[in-house]
């Protein structure tokens, strides 16, 4: 059994060094940080640090921590069209975001006004078949997902519309591959094999939120072993803090839970990536390491920590259980 607990603490200690003077308001990055420039408020510095503190059992039962979140993330959003917006992600992906973090305190912002006309059910589907499934199948995701997350957690959509959006997703499923969207892999122009994957885990963590079923759960256990197997996965893959290994790690596990193909090749295989991995996480070093200061990318590396000790469970062991924030709601 291997002790995880100082590769945790590590993390605790980086998303403490980011907080800022009031409590609920962090920086996302130092290392970037020009000579002389102050760390400011950022929008996924506040959700991440508060995604990191609740999957490390972290949540203080201070009314003034809670307060503190709730109030820096509200007070991001744009009145004027109940979006969040942040320069490296599109405002979908940003408000998605703050929104699911919002959900961990039981707390909602106000309704994405500019997103409520996609609550039309043909506004739906012309949305999600103009994204660039070919091309940019990865940033993309972004906006096919976030739109469910945004509308849903806020408390905007209803059942109805839920069952349009996962109605649209089922008849696209790609039978090859078990990812979305069908026919998209091979096409002239197709991006790698990984990003159409990283695009597809947007999609099914909004499956697993609602408990619906894959259509093509072997073909997608298929997949994801071909690639490790194959090396098929970007180099560098489990080298840095990010959240192509949550993807592909989250992918295989949730499609292991509804089916038993493969169950010991995917285990396996989880257990080889995980070696190498928990070895990067413990060598890195936060005054240094780019990713691992950057609280968003840093998030993604928790994500995968924690989804990988409950898919090998008694292999690893920590202070406290780690908790996926999937588990509790979409979007990451």
């Amino acid at each position: 059994m291997r002790d995880i607990e100082p590769i945790l603490e590590k993390i605790r200690k980086t998303v403490a060094s980011h907080r800022l003077s009031c409590e609920g308001e962090y920086a996302r990055t130092l290392l970037d940080l020009a000579p002389g420039e102050k760390p400011r408020i950022n929008e996924y510095g506040v959700a991440d640090a508060a995604n990191i503190l609740y999957s490390l059992g972290g949540f203080s039962p201070s009314p003034v921590f809670r307060e503190g979140f709730v109030s820096s993330l509200k007070s991001l959003q744009h009145r004027d069209t109940g979006l969040f917006s942040e320069p490296t992600h599109s405002p979908v992906h940003t408000t998605a975001h703050c929104t699911a973090a919002l959900e961990l305190f039981d707390e909602r912002p106000l309704p994405p006004k500019d997103l409520l006309p996609y609550l039309s059910r043909d506004r739906l589907y012309a949305l999600l078949d103009s994204l660039e499934w070919v091309r940019s199948p990865w940033n993309n995701s972004h906006i096919g997902a976030g739109i469910y997350v945004a509308l849903v957690l806020s408390g905007a959509a209803g059942r109805e519309w839920e069952n349009d959006y996962f109605a649209w997703l089922w008849e696209e499923a790609d039978p090859a591959t078990g990812l979305w969207r069908k026919g998209c892999l091979n096409a002239p122009g197709s991006r790698p094999l990984y990003e159409h994957m990283a695009g597809s885990f947007h999609y099914l963590f909004n499956h697993e939120y609602a408990a619906r079923p894959l259509r093509y759960p072997e073909k997608l256990v298929d997949t994801q072993i071909a690639m490790w197997r194959d090396g098929r996965v970007r180099r560098g893959f489990g080298e840095s803090c990010g959240f192509l290994e949550i993807d592909w790690i989250f992918c295989l596990t949730r499609a292991m839970r509804q089916t038993p193909h493969h169950f010991r090749e995917g285990k396996n295989a989880l257990r080889e990536f995980a070696g190498g991995y928990f070895d990067y996480l413990q060598s890195a070093d936060p005054e240094k390491d780019k990713s691992f200061d950057d609280l968003h990318c840093l998030f993604g590396a928790v994500c995968a920590v924690a989804e990988l000790t409950r898919a090998l469970p008694g292999e690893f062991s920590a202070a406290k259980p780690l908790r996926l924030v999937l588990d509790r709601r979409p979007f990451i």
